[in-house]
């Protein structure tokens, strides 16, 4: 259906461009915008009042006018094409292929907004994805239908640590395998090739569809783009009842962009200039994860993030701590020492971990190595700071045995090369070989007959 056409614009103010508003014009309606040459471009209606309507344009202002430009509202909202075609497919922010292969060949098209999932509809997430990676699948494990996103910082390695978890994932007793929606927002090119060499070179890139908004995309088009990539994930899982793992890399620059449009918009600032509604904004984008009753399907999401001079507590990390359940923090420390993955022992935190692990899932003994790991290496980091104070010399032989088992634990458990790919019985039987090292009478967390069943194999080797 043709939308309705106006001539002749107000003002144009950098992407934004005013003009007298039309009636029955919806907020985040598509807009076509046509310049003297009859060059189309899209934009979004961003803000409406009784007399004007302000449209963000997806791109360059170059070659508008006021007098020779004309609008035409579409009357409907962006929507993205979706169909089987969309594996192995590379498209913009905007859902456009960008792969030199065409549109996708199908009729179906999805609002990208997307619709809240009834939370009566929703299964709760018990089934147990093995990463490969003892740091998450032995102390944060990745839950299916869970979000759980990697906090991170500049220059650290998590690029690296989520193309290992979109090489290795998968669901243990199952034969299904997943398949990946990777959407990268405002990164720079090296970062995409980098994702898009690595999924090639694995061979998981038939299995994935890629959503790009690199640095120099316009500032709205990255706050398209996830709303692309999950439209597309929701249509694989709920629709083609597959298994999708979406990475989202780097939720800080889509906040950046969500305050760029805010202050274009005149609106009042809230902390450190985002707006005020910054958290529900992200929660609309993470509470589209999940399992919902009646489809095999799910959609499991590892937002990245890289929080501003390693500030856990600046608003992007704080609000999605609140939405997400749990999180992986990278440490500076941890990869200055040459320890990868640099996943810090105490901050990190997988809230439906207890939910998906122990016999029948995992194993019989995992709640308790994972336990009694977090409580001694929570010790190391009091006895080295103690260490740092009164000279390691000084301290007791208790204590010293501590800082022995901190050392073994971090480059035995935690560091691994990013193609070791470990099984979760490898992961729990090298946790008892570090354990070994302490006393048995320090192994509160664990019960008995469990150190007399598996912590002589881990003592004899």
């Amino acid at each position: 259906m043709r939308g309705v056409e106006y001539r002749g614009l107000t003002r144009i103010e950098g992407p934004v461009v005013i003009t007298e508003r039309s009636r029955n014009v919806g907020f985040n309606e598509v807009v076509a915008v046509y310049d003297r040459e009859e060059g189309r471009r899209l934009g979004r209606v961003v803000d409406m009042s009784e007399q004007w309507t302000a449209i963000q344009i997806f791109g360059s202002n170059t070659g508008l006018s006021a007098d020779d430009s004309r609008v035409e509202f579409l009357g409907k909202p962006m929507e993205l094409r979706v169909g089987p075609g969309l594996l192995g497919r590379i498209f913009n922010g905007l859902g456009e292929p960008i792969d030199g292969y065409g549109d996708i060949i199908s009729s179906t098209c999805l609002d990208v907004n997307g619709l809240p999932i009834n939370p009566y509809a929703r299964t709760y997430p018990r089934d147990f994805i093995q990463t490969g990676i003892s740091a998450i699948d032995g102390m944060n494990t990745l839950i299916r239908g869970q979000k759980l996103p990697i906090f991170s910082g500049n220059g650290l390695p998590h690029n690296k640590l989520a193309a290992q978890i979109v090489r290795q994932a998968k669901i243990l007793n199952a034969d299904e395998s997943f398949v990946v929606v990777f959407c990268a927002m405002g990164v720079k090119y090296d970062v995409a090739r980098f994702f898009l060499d690595d999924f090639e070179r694995s061979g998981v890139l038939s299995n994935v569809a890629v959503f790009l908004s690199l640095a120099d995309a316009p500032s709205l088009e990255r706050l398209v783009a996830p709303k692309c990539a999950l439209t597309a994930a929701e249509y694989l899982a709920y629709e083609k009842n597959m298994h999708v793992l979406v990475v989202m890399t780097d939720m800080t620059n889509y906040c950046e962009a969500l305050r760029e449009v805010s202050s274009i918009r005149g609106e009042v600032p809230s902390r450190k200039g985002y707006p005020g509604y910054l958290y529900s904004d992200l929660a609309s984008l993470y509470e589209r994860a999940g399992k919902i009753n009646g489809s095999s399907g799910s959609i499991t999401q590892i937002p990245i993030l890289t929080m501003p001079n390693d500030d856990i507590s600046h608003p992007i990390p704080d609000l999605s701590g609140y939405i997400t359940e749990g999180q992986i923090v990278l440490d500076r420390e941890l990869t200055q020492r040459g320890v990868y993955p640099p996943v810090a022992g105490l901050p990190s935190l997988s809230r439906l971990m207890k939910d998906g692990i122990g016999a029948g899932m995992t194993r019989e003994d995992h709640k308790d190595v994972s336990s009694q790991l977090f409580a001694a290496y929570s010790r190391v980091k009091s006895v080295r700071n103690l260490a740092s104070i009164i000279g390691e010399e000084e301290l007791s032989e208790a204590d010293k045995r501590y800082l022995k088992f901190g050392e073994v634990f971090e480059q035995q458990f935690l560091t691994q090369s990013d193609t070791d790919n470990r099984s979760i019985d490898q992961t729990l039987d090298l946790g008892w070989r570090i354990l070994a090292t302490l006393p048995r009478e320090d192994l509160l967390r664990i019960k008995a007959e469990y150190i007399e069943k598996y912590m002589k194999a881990g003592e004899g080797e």
